[in-house]
């Protein structure tokens, strides 16, 4: 029965999963930038039948939906592209009903990266560019009005031996790949106060 948003929405999976969850009785919303996947996501959801799963087209830092829209926000590494990450966590508060969260799953830094590394894990992970340190990206969520902020999971993001070696001494690589600093995936929580 719960309203769900999904930022970054793509061609819809995500939005058909929580459909499963959230029923006939709830509404899905999808929001993504580019027309092209809109379209697709729509052709996705007729094609299965669901006529309680809509797309729009919109940019997360300038959701094109009401206040208090959303019993629950959900994304899948999306934010860490987004250029103005207070703005894009402001703007899923604002959707937000009172007491609403969000579950969001991002690649967050932890240590300092050289900077070629990063832009060539990018080519090598994707989903790379625009991250941010964990404590800032935590900082920014709770600057942005957020409370019982949680970190669901967090796991090393595992880049090859040979690409990290291009940057680091080999007594680095070791550590590194220990996860002591790198990239991680995070999955956070938070909820809107009531």
């Amino acid at each position: 029965g719960d309203t769900v948003v999904d930022l970054g929405s793509g061609a819809g999976n995500d939005c058909f999963i929580a459909r499963s969850l959230s029923g006939p009785e709830g509404k899905v919303i999808g929001l993504d930038m580019t027309e092209d996947m809109v379209d697709k996501a729509r052709e996705n959801a007729r094609k299965l039948g669901f006529d309680n799963v809509v797309f729009v087209v919109g940019e997360i830092e300038d959701i094109p939906l009401e206040d208090e829209t959303a019993d629950v926000v959900v994304s899948n590494c999306v934010f860490n592209l987004v250029p103005d990450k207070a703005v894009a966590f402001y703007e899923t508060l604002r959707i937000l009903n009172k007491g609403g969260h969000f579950s969001i799953s991002d690649i967050v830094t932890e240590g300092e990266l050289p900077d070629g590394l990063k832009s060539d894990a990018e080519l090598y992970a994707g989903c790379v560019a625009g991250a941010i340190p964990l404590d800032d990206y935590l900082c920014i969520i709770r600057n942005a009005g957020f409370e019982d902020i949680r970190i669901q999971k967090k796991k090393p993001v595992t880049l090859p031996d040979e690409l990290l070696s291009r940057y680091l001494p080999e007594a680095e690589v070791q550590s590194f790949q220990k996860g002591n600093r790198g990239l991680f995936s995070v999955t956070v929580f938070a909820k809107k106060p009531e």
